[in-house]
């Protein structure tokens, strides 16, 4: 019989760290062929050239779409867009997938998703249904729900909105956030491998940050991260790890800036570009708590039971567990929630801590689908219409 041919794109560090083990058990499946192709940030010195990470894990990456262009515009990442698509086009052509797997809301998978739709290749899309008001990513993310024909949710509520999308209920499933399949399998560094590694001695508190663009907001990703470091400066005796904003736009701005704060201060702060799965989860381990507004400090840092401080409007709308603090972009803001975090009261709190994002074998449950859903006829959809609201039948 004919292996199906899964076709699993890849783009940054953090999405490949959420596929892991999902790439890992449709390769070692029997029916199954994984036909990895890598773009954006991991062909990018840049941004590390962290395709590199990708093959000494043991993948093999059968194409790279090189589409990044040297800017963090508007007008660059538009364009950048547009080569994707372009390359997009020649790699389905070429390795002619069953599906096409794809994992969240960046441009570049905008492009791959498009490609993809124009060549009638199925699309299964991870992580649709929710909601990011701050950023286009939320546009981004609906827009690849509307072209892909299986769907993978975190949760029964971003199912839920997954059909109010048009979706069909049959196609749509409910399996958990892949990055807490990661937690569950993962071997920790020692907090002596992890200081060494990212080159910080740990101090007294420690705090893992992450500052990415408010694409929606530029005023807000220049603001508040100001506003976050002179909050910062004023803990004593604190750690920071900071790890760097992918390429969005203003993303090298906030790079910019970051760096500079580190070069001042030696002593107290690293910044990486990556810091990989396991370096990045050790770390998120070790530290008393997430500040900035990714999704990680959301998603995955309540399953080991470490405090968040979300800032700003980047992740509004997201599901979030009672350990994320959430707090304007403001320096009063930002130290007021960080006094939380550090408090006794919210230490006692957090390990009553249930991630709302699921647990158990995520992998097991996609591949699953992968393997058994009939894809003859799949790229026709109709639209399926929820139950007209009684006051709206007249």
């Amino acid at each position: 019989m004919k292996k199906r041919q899964i076709c699993v794109v890849t783009g940054s560090r953090a999405e490949y760290g959420l596929l892991f083990w999902l790439m890992r058990r449709i390769h070692d499946a029997d029916d199954l062929e994984l036909q990895l192709v890598v773009t954006g940030m991991h062909l990018s010195p840049e941004f590390g050239l962290t395709y590199r990470q990708i093959e000494e894990d043991g993948f093999t990456i059968l194409k790279k779409v090189e589409m990044l262009i040297s800017s963090d515009t508007p007008s660059a990442i538009a364009k950048s867009m547009g080569l994707g698509m372009m390359g997009f086009a020649d790699v389905y052509e070429h390795l002619n997938p069953d599906v096409v797997l794809m994992l969240g809301d960046r441009f570049e998978l905008l492009a791959a998703a498009s490609a993809a739709l124009v060549a009638r290749i199925p699309i299964a899309h991870i992580h649709g249904g929710e909601s990011t008001e701050g950023a286009f990513d939320e546009a981004i993310r609906h827009s690849i729900t509307k072209m892909a024909h299986l769907h993978f949710t975190a949760t029964k509520i971003y199912r839920q909105r997954v059909i109010q999308l048009g979706e069909h209920p049959d196609r749509v499933f409910n399996v958990g956030a892949p990055g807490l399949e990661y937690i569950q399998r993962i071997e920790f560094l020692s907090k002596e491998d992890l200081q060494e590694s990212i080159g910080l001695r740990l101090k007294p508190q420690n705090l893992l940050v992450t500052w990415h663009p408010v694409t929606l907001g530029p005023k807000e990703t220049r603001e508040g991260l100001q506003a976050l470091l002179i909050a910062l400066d004023e803990l004593q005796e604190t750690g920071l790890i900071f790890t760097k904003a992918n390429a969005d736009t203003e993303g090298r701005l906030i790079n910019q800036i970051i760096s500079n704060y580190v070069a001042e201060r030696p002593e107290k702060s690293v910044a990486h570009s990556s810091l990989g799965q396991v370096r990045y989860l050790s770390a998120l381990k070790y530290v008393d708590g997430v500040v900035g507004n990714s999704s990680s400090g959301i998603i995955e840092a309540p399953s080991l039971h470490v405090g968040t401080v979300d800032i700003g409007t980047r992740q509004h709308g997201r599901i979030r567990a009672p350990s994320v603090i959430a707090c304007e972009a403001t320096k009063t803001s930002i130290s007021n929630a960080l006094m939380r975090l550090f408090s006794t009261e919210f230490e006692a709190e957090l390990k009553e801590t249930i991630n709302p994002y699921g647990s158990g074998n995520i992998s097991e449950s996609i591949v699953e689908v992968l393997q058994t859903f009939p894809l003859d006829g799949i790229v026709k959809k109709s639209f399926y219409d929820l139950p007209v609201l009684a006051e709206e039948k007249d």
